[in-house]
């Protein structure tokens, strides 16, 4: 059961956004750069959820695990930066309900946070081309800290930006990353059924709750509100 929290953070990539279509364009035409054999959106899809330089390894190797040569990545990683900083939010979507959930945390009055492990040069132009940069009082990025999720650093920075306690706090995610980051903080973790992680059913990871649509944000959290008025 979700107690109340004071404030919510919520990831971007898999949670928010489907930023996949964009990331998939931006590996393929790297590849096709480097005269190297293209992944594809499926394979792609299985590997988000690290950070672009992660990303990017695990395109040159085309598995999850591993280190490519380093000179190759060398090579490789500026490409891909020059296309994604083209190919941000072309293709990449909101999921459906993020609008509506995020429209009734605002009106209830939760204090929101963004909390992501891409780069900020990519993360503020993506969410405000999508319309949703102005719901959050603070965004923190892959980049903004010494350490990124699972490191609670981010999650705990924010806490202690919204004068929250970790236990007042819920976080909103989508993979064992956000799993990890929240559990490590001591917030709570509500996690998407949709989202990146690397193909394994999040559930495995016990969250706290696992939801369909961030439009269930609405219900869950009236429950717990329910919950502590008893």
């Amino acid at each position: 059961m979700i107690k109340k929290p004071q404030m919510l953070l919520i990831d971007v990539d898999g949670t928010l956004v489907d930023s996949v279509p964009d990331l998939a364009y931006c590996v393929d035409n790297m590849m096709d750069r480097l005269g190297m054999p293209r992944r594809g959106e499926a394979r792609v899809r299985n590997w988000v959820g690290n950070g672009v330089e992660r990303l990017v390894r695990r395109a040159l190797i085309d598995d999850l695990d591993g280190e490519p040569d380093e000179s190759l990545y060398q090579k490789a990683y500026p490409v891909f930066l020059e296309l994604y900083a083209e190919n941000t939010s072309k293709r990449s979507h909101l999921y459906p309900g993020v609008r509506e959930g995020l429209d009734y945390l605002r009106e209830a009055g939760y204090a929101l946070g963004c909390v992501t492990n891409k780069a900020a040069q990519f993360t503020e132009p993506l969410l405000k081309a999508l319309g949703v940069y102005d719901y959050f009082a603070i965004v923190i990025s892959g980049d903004t800290l010494p350490k990124k999720k699972p490191d609670p650093m981010p999650l705990l920075h924010a806490a202690r930006f919204f004068e929250a306690r970790p236990q007042d706090a819920l976080m909103v995610g989508d993979s064992v990353s956000d799993v990890k980051a929240a559990r490590a903080a001591g917030f709570q973790i509500v996690c998407m059924s949709y989202g990146y992680n690397h193909g394994v059913d999040i559930r495995e990871s016990k969250p706290d709750a696992v939801i369909d649509s961030m439009a269930e944000l609405q219900r869950l959290l009236e429950r717990a509100q329910q919950s502590a008025a008893v």
